[in-house]
């Protein structure tokens, strides 16, 4: 998907799991941050940050936080803010980082309606934000032979080159998992698609040490015949999309 133009900021402080400070032209100015995840790696004091502009009287705040640079950590575990940027806004020797959690779920529907999934062909139809039992969930794809129910997850952390989910503890995910659990159950077809809002990531793994939970649940889930694919993303400052898959690590 192509980003609108984006303006040039750095971050200074998270006030609270919506909104940021940030420095923009000299003054701090509030942001809104579509990402409930804690995202301690990413918004350090100091990052290069991009925003999108989001005028109205309706809102709160006039930008969105939308791309954070970050360095890749070296072999010695040392990460510095990046310094250098090349002509798309990547960090030299580092990464763009999407921090909206809402474009996940865009990027999906975009590489399936582009036919770039292979893993969901066969499907001339799909619905999006569907509700299954006392869930919503992100598509719902259709054929003559069947459904297949997926739920997009949006992952921005990266540890020794593997990706984790959940940043925080989350209840709706595994909630989530436990519909795509019954639909399988119930004869449907399900998918649990992460999103990793990076291309630096090699695999992706739950994060049993911040939400064991929902690790044991996914693992559970998957044994029972709900599938799950992980998949990387390139981005710049002017597009995001899904890259390539990656291994789960159970």
């Amino acid at each position: 998907m192509r980003l609108p133009p984006l303006v040039e900021a750095r971050f200074v402080q998270r006030l609270n799991r919506f909104a940021a400070t940030v420095s923009l032209d000299g003054r701090e100015v509030t942001v809104h941050v579509a990402n409930s995840g804690r995202m301690r790696e990413l918004l350090q004091p100091g990052a290069m940050c991009y925003l999108t502009s989001q005028p109205g009287s309706h809102r709160k705040t006039a930008y969105d936080l939308t791309l954070v640079a970050i360095h890749q950590v070296d072999a010695a575990g040392v990460r510095e803010a990046p310094a250098l940027y090349g002509e798309s806004g990547e960090p030299i020797g580092g990464a763009l980082v999407s921090a909206d959690t809402r474009l996940p779920n865009v990027l999906v529907w975009e590489a399936w309606r582009d036919g770039c999934l292979p893993h969901f062909e066969g499907y001339p139809t799909a619905r999006r934000e569907v509700r299954y039992h006392d869930s919503r969930l992100d598509l719902a794809l259709e054929s003559p032979a069947g459904r297949c129910y997926v739920e997009v997850k949006s992952v921005t952390l990266v540890r020794d080159g593997v990706a984790r989910f959940p940043d925080a503890p989350t209840d709706r995910g595994r909630k989530h998992v436990s519909t795509l659990l019954r639909a399988v159950e119930e004869g449907h077809r399900a998918a649990a698609v992460f999103v990793v809002q990076r291309d630096d990531a090699t695999a992706l793994s739950p994060h049993d040490a911040n939400d064991p939970a929902f690790g044991d649940a996914l693992r559970e889930a998957v044994a029972a015949g709900v599938e799950a694919y992980a998949f990387t993303c390139a981005v710049t400052r002017e597009s995001i999309a899904i890259a390539g898959e990656v291994p789960l690590l159970l």
